[in-house]
């Protein structure tokens, strides 16, 4: 089955906690703290792979989960970090976050990174210092990144064939290649591309047959608006007019469609190299005829062809190297620009019930702060202050035991008291 598009759902490893250990040992007094930290969570990325033609594995399986670090231990034992995880996708692959493309991986072994792994909680042992010799604290693990991927498709191919439906796309990519598509008498028969190589001598090239258009098919109707994007990664367009009048139109009327879809599909696709074939040689009495009355309506060349007998698929294949040969050289893709962006550290606002404080570096103090341990609490309470969210909270008018929310967690607001010294 032929799937071109997918959601998926990823996530980073969760990194491991921290230990909270203190060296015991006979004849070791006051061994200290040796609680080590633990590991990173594993990263996930998405790789390009040669091999793969379809998103068919990430529709059915769309979670997607790096590994999680290992917890520190005593004696200074940090933890492993988890193992990163390569997710394989057919070449061509768009991958976008929140609408926002991160990559457009066209190249074998080309990956790109989607969702961090979290860092891993600091143990007791890095917390020492020399006003605190003895700290009772360690960190929780930072949870993985969370991300919806949507992934989309475009088959990369040097040539695409398009052509009204039952044009003869299939019976030329079986001539041309060793592809065996599912071919009928009758419109509609191909559903999804279908790809295959060409050699002509010494010189290979990749052949996409894309399903048929039909007119409308850029404003949805049909099946061809499904396929349109496929076509955007071909070098040549090969466009097949059908000459046996299967379905009653003139030849060029048919392709007068084609043509005007591309272009109110993209003029960028419709700017592409094109040749124009004529198929089913093999069906009409007077082919010779029917190619020049084509020719002067359309004002341009065509070559007549049938795949059936392979008459004209020696030319066509001498045509489509030319072709290629003579184009440009691809330019090497631009860098996109770096831009920093400067978060701050938090934002804070009034709701009906209390007060909602988000931001990426207090979301992830909240998650690797273990409130069971009095110092970590007190320590979570001294960087907030530190940061300023004591005073812009009280700038929005917070009083005494009012909601404060941050992440997951809930608590009341306490005023800090201070305590004047006696002269």
């Amino acid at each position: 089955m032929f799937i071109d598009k997918a959601r998926v759902y990823v996530s980073g490893g969760n990194g491991g906690h921290g230990c909270l250990s203190f060296r015991r040992e006979k004849f070791i007094p006051r061994g200290g703290p040796n609680g080590g930290n633990g590991g990173k969570g594993g990263d996930v990325y998405f790789v390009a792979d040669l091999h793969l033609r379809t998103l068919l594995d990430l529709s059915v399986k769309p979670h997607c989960q790096g590994e999680d670090g290992r917890p520190g231990e005593g004696y200074n034992r940090h933890g492993r970090s988890g193992e990163d995880i390569f997710i394989k996708v057919p070449l061509g692959t768009v991958v976008k976050k929140e609408e926002k493309i991160l990559a457009d991986l066209v190249s074998p072994g080309e990956n790109v990174l989607v969702a961090h792994g979290g860092r891993g909680g600091r143990g007791n042992a890095a917390f020492k210092t020399s006003r605190n010799n003895a700290p009772r604290i360690a960190e929780k693990g930072e949870p993985g990144e969370l991300v919806t991927a949507d992934l989309e498709l475009k088959v990369i191919a040097d040539i695409g064939l398009i052509g009204l439906p039952n044009a003869g796309k299939s019976t030329l990519l079986a001539r041309l290649t060793k592809a065996h598509p599912k071919i009928a008498a009758y419109p509609f028969t191909t559903l999804s591309p279908n790809l295959g190589m060409a050699a002509y001598k010494d010189f290979h090239f990749a052949i996409a047959d894309i399903p048929g258009l039909i007119e409308g098919a850029h404003e949805g109707r049909g099946l061809g608006h499904e396929f349109l994007r496929h076509v955007e990664r071909t070098k040549i367009l090969v466009h097949l007019v059908d000459v046996s009048g299967f379905d009653g139109a003139k030849p060029e009327k048919n392709f007068d469609i084609v043509r005007k879809e591309l272009k109110a599909y993209s003029p960028v696709l419709a700017g592409k190299p094109q040749i124009v074939v004529l198929t089913k040689k093999d069906l009409v009495p007077t082919p010779a005829g029917i190619l020049s009355r084509f020719k002067k309506k359309i004002r341009g060349t065509a070559l007549l062809v049938s795949a059936a007998t392979g008459d004209g698929i020696d030319t066509l294949l001498k045509t489509i190297v030319k072709t290629i040969q003579a184009l440009p050289p691809e330019p090497l893709p631009a860098q996109a620009p770096l831009h920093l962006v400067l978060e701050p550290d938090f934002r804070a606002w009034r709701e009906e019930d209390g007060f909602r404080v988000t931001g990426k570096k207090v979301e992830r103090l909240v998650a690797m702060t273990n409130f069971a341990q009095p110092e970590a609490a007190q320590r979570f309470h001294g960087i907030l202050k530190k940061m300023g969210l004591d005073r812009s909270l009280r700038d929005l008018g917070i009083h005494p035991g009012d909601a404060v929310r941050i992440g997951t967690l809930e608590f009341g607001y306490e005023p800090e008291v201070k305590v004047e010294k006696r002269p």
